[in-house]
């Protein structure tokens, strides 16, 4: 097939990269560890731990794995921790070893972390003391038999990590109480794995890295199989689009999407790469700190989701922020709606770097090259040794400008999913070819317009209408502070558009809402319900608004259950 974005590549980025058949993550961390022994790698709550003690700490990890619970290649280690220094320690001491790290959401339910546990067949879990209550719960129903208990404070200095521990315990009692019989404690491991050796049987390429469960926002969570070539692909495809941008050993990563999300992972592994300093947000969700941490911090770079940038945009005091040495703000996991991105460009001087990718595909598959100077609604080119097409429903490959499905191959491309042969098959094909489930198309500057998910398209009177442009609309207006579009039943046609709407503005009403989107939209695609919630959306855990759940409250409210919305309609 003719790679008709490689013209529009920015000078220095190569069309290929070479990915070496016996390369793993662990030659990647041990090199940057190698290199920048005496720079800070991350850092959290004021503390931070040089790579030289990364290197350290992790190897300890691993080796009290092997030697003390006798655990090696094969077997997996969950891991359920939200951004803490002693999060990478865990995820790279268990690759050190030569395990497979299961990254688990600490948000989980105990139903659903036993369902994540008991299908990806884990052994271990290392967990903060938060969320040992719902370990425990579950724990029954698995293969665990090792739990390792951290707090939230031991990776930091004295004082901090007693203080840090005795607030959260004792004072604002955030840790429900919990016993696991031989759980372990993250110091004492850490401590006795410091002089035990670690076995250095280094993986290979095809050696299962992550099991990276999906979000689940479309159904049960399934377990996407990344290698180390998986990952390292991506880490080097990744490198190769930013180095014009990012010197090595200089820069200053801020990463308040959680680690256990594949999009953070792979930021940090590239940003790790280059020897930068994770900054590492623990909640994001508390903007007052999180501002609070940006305005001490001189950074050169942060990635993001749409509703991130949206709510510290909506902050009393984002114009405090220094950013004189900012390069990049990059946003993936959903889609930057324009009045966002040209909000934070007039207020920074900056664009939005838009992304695209996939937990299958580990997960970068797209970029908008680093020197745009504005908003371009598109999820920009694919990167290096990537191939994007647009097949239609029967697989047959669209030509250029044409609308469908968004499938790509390439070296990131995950092996299928754990123990579901049939789902496997369905979304890749004999020819290597992923199909995204997403719609879009591509130009003929190679550039790719991704439209909306294949499940959310609405079809109103057989009109496709894809949510994300609604919604792009519908967040325009000054009164708006978050939208989801959704399909509803009409007694006069099988689908309309309806609009669930949190406000800005409490006077916004459904009939200004409505004009507005007659302005901005063709008739068909204008909603005909305007419902508003009074409490904030459904998210995911990166922030991504789950229309799905969204439509089931709906139909709830509909059925006289209570969604938290207001009744105010559109006529």
């Amino acid at each position: 097939m003719e790679k008709n974005w490689l013209k529009s590549y920015p000078p220095g980025v190569p069309a290929e990269i070479h990915v070496d058949a016996s390369e793993s993550l662990i030659s990647l961390l041990e090199s940057s560890c190698d290199r920048f022994p005496e720079l800070p790698s991350f850092s959290n709550f004021g503390a931070s731990i040089t790579y030289g003690e990364f290197d350290r700490m992790s190897r300890a990890f691993g080796a009290y794995l092997q030697n003390a619970l006798g655990l090696g290649k094969g077997d997996r280690v969950a891991v359920m921790m939200p951004n803490l220094l002693q999060q990478p320690v865990a995820v790279f001491g268990a690759l050190r070893a030569g395990c497979t790290v299961v990254n688990t959401n600490p948000l989980y339910t105990a139903r659903e972390l036993q369902h994540q546990l008991a299908d990806s067949g884990a052994t271990a879990i290392v967990v903060l003391d938060h969320f040992a209550h719902t370990v425990q719960e579950a724990l029954p129903h698995t293969q665990v038999r090792h739990v390792i208990v951290s707090r939230v404070g031991d990776l930091l200095h004295f004082p901090k990590a007693q203080i840090a521990n005795f607030v959260v315990t004792h004072l604002k009692h955030m840790v429900p109480d919990w016993h696991i019989d031989g759980a372990l404690a993250l110091p004492d491991l850490l401590h006795e794995g410091s002089a035990m050796q670690l076995r250095h049987g280094v993986p290979a390429g095809d050696d299962m890295a992550f099991l990276q469960y999906t979000g689940g926002t479309t159904g049960i969570p399934k377990g996407a199989i990344l290698t180390h070539r998986n990952l390292v692909a991506n880490v080097r495809q990744t490198t190769a689009w930013v180095k014009g941008v990012l010197e090595e050993g200089k820069e200053v990563a801020i990463i308040p999407l959680p680690l256990y999300h594949v999009f953070a992972l792979t930021a940090m592994l590239t940003y790790f790469a280059l020897g930068a300093n994770n900054v590492l947000i623990t909640n994001p969700r508390d903007i007052p700190a999180f501002l609070k941490e940006l305005k001490h911090t001189k950074f050169s770079a942060m990635i993001g989701v749409n509703t991130l940038f949206n709510a510290l945009l909506n902050a009393p005091g984002i114009e405090q922020i220094d950013t004189t040495s900012a390069k990049l703000f990059i946003a993936g996991g959903m889609a930057v709606q324009r009045n966002v991105a040209d909000r934070w460009q007039r207020l920074f001087g900056m664009p939005i770097v838009e992304g695209y990718g996939l937990t299958e595909t580990s997960p970068i598959v797209c970029a908008n090259r680093l020197d745009i100077n504005t908003y371009t609604g598109s999820i920009g080119l694919p990167v290096p040794s990537t191939e994007v097409a647009i097949f239609d429903e029967q697989d047959n490959m669209l030509p250029i400008g044409a609308t469908g499905e968004i499938c790509v191959r390439g070296p990131q491309v995950m092996q299928g999913y754990w123990n579901r042969p049939e789902e496997t098959e369905r979304v890749l094909n004999a020819d290597g070819w992923l199909h995204t489930g997403d719609i879009g198309c591509m130009d003929e500057q190679g550039y790719v317009r991704l439209m909306d998910r294949k499940k959310d398209v609405i079809v109103v009177s057989g009109f496709k209408v894809f949510p994300n442009e609604v919604e792009d609309v519908v967040a325009m207006h000054p009164g708006v502070l978050e939208v989801a579009a959704i399909a509803a039943v009409d007694e006069h046609s099988d689908e309309v558009v309806k609009v669930v709407v949190v406000r800005k503005d409490p006077q916004l009403s459904a009939d200004a809402l409505i004009e507005h989107c007659r302005k901005n939209l063709t008739p068909y695609k204008v909603p005909k319900y305007v419902v508003f919630r009074e409490t904030p959306m459904p998210k995911s855990n990166i922030g991504k608004i789950l229309r799905r759940v969204v439509k089931e409250e709906e139909m709830r409210a509909g059925q006289g259950g209570d969604a938290g919305y207001s009744t105010e309609q559109a006529a």
